[in-house]
């Protein structure tokens, strides 16, 4: 059997959930989303995910078809559904179908709002333990990364980049600097055991599952810099990392066949990881 999904107000099999094509998250990307990490059957973080689906519909002017409260019911529904134990919730709001296509927000429309969800091995990851090989590529987004919009094109180009070179990721440059990964926020560790990541800004998403490391590393007493960082200073790291809200944290172990400390995950990545998982562990809800 497949699937059970979500499609303004409708539980149905994936394959009978339809959409327009006048839809504009289908002609002009206008839409947003979140994906919330699914641990033993309960949301991890969903609060914060929420409180960033807000935001971007803000950000857009794309009104909330429901509640927030309303859109947490539904994810909880779809793990009973679909008896997800461990994976993800991917929730989809598009400013919706207007009959046809113009570039201008079309008035009275009603929003698309898609769930669906996706069984994946989060807490024991192979990445997690062997660490990730990335490469770096310019970074050739838009300038609000901050939105958390489907117009991924960008970011699945750097992806491929990456498949083509047998690794498994790209950190993104602009004007020199590391910006995030395709799909995850970037850390370095540097010699000196002091945590560096790029500053909030709209150059970046704002990660909540970065936040959340953040806060766990202050209360470990590991030093935070927010600043920016050169893909050179990467090279002579003591060790880098991602996160995001499926990966939590995996190391990088390597960046452009550079090996990053001993070619081997790092302590400090090892163990915000598992006090992440953790902490997640007990707070999902």
């Amino acid at each position: 059997m497949g699937r059970i999904v979500y499609l303004d107000g409708q539980y149905l099999k994936e394959d009978e959930a339809k959409v327009s094509i006048f839809d504009r998250g289908f002609l002009f990307g206008d839409a947003v989303y979140e994906v919330t990490a699914v641990i033993n059957g309960k949301l991890v973080d969903n609060e914060g995910h929420m409180i960033r689906l807000q935001r971007s519909c803000n950000e857009l002017q794309i009104a909330l078809p429901v509640p927030l409260a309303e859109i947490t019911n539904i994810q909880k529904e779809l793990i009973k559904k679909n008896a997800l134990n461990e994976g993800g919730i991917y929730l989809q709001i598009s400013r919706g179908s207007a009959g046809d296509r113009d570039f201008g927000y079309p008035t009275d429309v009603k929003p698309t709002l898609v769930l669906f969800t996706q069984a994946r091995e989060l807490l024991n990851s192979s990445k997690a333990t062997k660490g990730m090989k990335v490469i770096t590529t310019e970074d050739i987004r838009w300038k609000r990364r901050d939105i958390k919009t489907v117009g991924l094109l960008a970011p699945c180009m750097a992806k491929q980049a990456a498949i083509e070179k047998q690794v498994d990721d790209a950190w993104l440059i602009e004007d020199g600097y590391i910006t995030e990964g395709s799909s995850n926020n970037a850390y370095i560790v540097t010699q000196d055991g002091v945590l560096v990541t790029r500053p909030l800004s709209n150059d970046i998403l704002h990660g909540i599952t970065r936040k959340a490391l953040l806060e766990l590393a202050e209360k470990e007493s590991i030093k935070i810099e927010e600043r920016l960082f050169t893909a050179e200073e990467a090279y002579q790291a003591a060790e880098a990392f991602v996160s995001s809200a499926t990966t939590f944290v995996w190391p990088v172990i390597e960046i452009d066949g550079h090996t990053i400390g001993d070619g081997k995950p790092g302590n400090v990545a090892k163990k915000l990881r598992e006090i992440y998982i953790e902490l997640a562990t007990k707070t999902a809800e």
